[in-house]
């Protein structure tokens, strides 16, 4: 493998992140894989959590700002009768609290998931990466030192019960004997979970669900395990293993544009050169077009086919729409509503692959 550095490749990719390993332990494998340095990831998964991660490879890891604040559904195993410090199995045991015998019966379960939609206030984890005064929660905990954290309103979009059973036990974790005395620790097994799908909004911490979950039903809870099924529009079906990422390469690029979810513009011609050199342009001399609903990647890929058609809303001020040459992400623009004109937000001097010709 060549030495790290300009790969000139500019490509997403979905990884279903196993559990065990951090998302910038996913970063690190892709550079490796691509031989590139600028790769990042557009959603922390926590080391428990599985599933799916965006990776952006070469200049489409600028595309960071605009794949991340979306929707993110979850499978979540939410274990009663034992309170964690991180809120998740990872954490040193702090709480724990009989179980109420009616949270064995499933319609009890399925009518208090039910409970769980709407907006709320959500007090994020202790041990989480909101900072404040510059320093982070998670850090500052590991030092004993609690930070004020506030409130924040997030929502809960859906939430459904899956099935409900009792735990094996956990493995033995080691834990520094110099702070309590001892040399290991245990969640014990036979406890009461439920698993649950649950969609939310940005910023929700499914930790804090568990956690509040617990409490609300006269009991305490954590996290027993974690998985994202869905990120905006990647969803975990379309991503593929670290192992299959060192096999496919380039070939496991997904389509940005879809991922993006904006409306889109084929540029050819004098418009084709104006979005090179990053030229505004006018509104009313462009096209807009978006999806066909139920269309495939593969009727996308120009604008005669069956999967895109003209877009008959005006654009909205501020709108963000995406560019298409040559078959590949050429930039983002910005409308200006007031000049009439569609401004570059973001040009890629290298497109960004749309997986197909990959």
């Amino acid at each position: 493998m060549a030495k790290r550095g300009s790969s000139g490749l500019s490509l997403v990719v979905g990884v279903d992140k196993p559990c065990g390993v951090s998302s910038h332990d996913v970063v690190n494998r892709a550079r490796r894989v691509f031989g590139e340095r600028r790769v990042g990831h557009t959603g922390t998964l926590d080391p428990l959590a599985s599933g799916a991660l965006l990776v952006c490879v070469g200049p489409a890891a600028r595309l960071d700002a605009y794949l991340v604040g979306h929707d993110k559904t979850y499978e979540v195993r939410v274990v009663f009768g034992v309170a964690t410090e991180t809120d998740d199995a990872e954490g040193r045991v702090c709480k724990t609290a009989p179980v109420p015998s009616e949270l064995y019966r499933e319609d009890v379960a399925m009518a208090r998931a039910a409970e769980l939609v709407g907006r709320i206030k959500q007090l994020p984890p202790v041990y989480s990466a909101i900072k404040v005064n510059g320093q982070k929660a998670y850090a500052a905990a590991r030092k004993g030192n609690i930070l004020d954290l506030k409130p924040r309103e997030v929502e809960i979009y859906a939430a459904r019960f899956l099935r409900m059973g009792e735990t094996d036990a956990a493995p033995v974790r080691e834990v520094d004997a110099a702070d309590d005395g001892s040399a290991e620790e245990q969640i014990p097994g036979g406890l009461l979970f439920w698993d649950l799908e649950v969609t939310v909004s940005k910023g929700t911490y499914v930790r804090s669900i568990a956690r509040d979950l617990g409490a609300r039903l006269g009991t305490c809870a954590h996290v027993g395990a974690l998985r994202r099924t869905a990120s905006g529009a990647l969803s975990v079906e379309d991503c593929v293993s670290l192992d299959a990422l060192e096999e496919l390469g380039a070939k496991a690029a997904l389509d940005p544009v879809r991922l993006l979810g904006f409306r889109f513009v084929y540029a050819r011609g004098s418009l084709a050169d104006d979005v090179a050199c990053g030229r505004p342009v006018r509104a009313d001399a462009v096209q807009v077009c978006e999806r066909v609903r139920q269309s495939t990647a593969e009727l996308e890929m120009c604008a005669c086919s069956a999967g895109v058609v003209p877009s008959c809303d005006p654009l909205t001020d501020g709108e963000v729409v995406s560019v298409i040459k040559d078959n590949e992400l050429a930039a983002l623009y910005s409308y200006d509503a007031a000049a009439g004109m569609l401004k570059p937000a973001c040009v890629f001097s290298t497109g960004v692959s749309r997986g197909l010709s990959a």
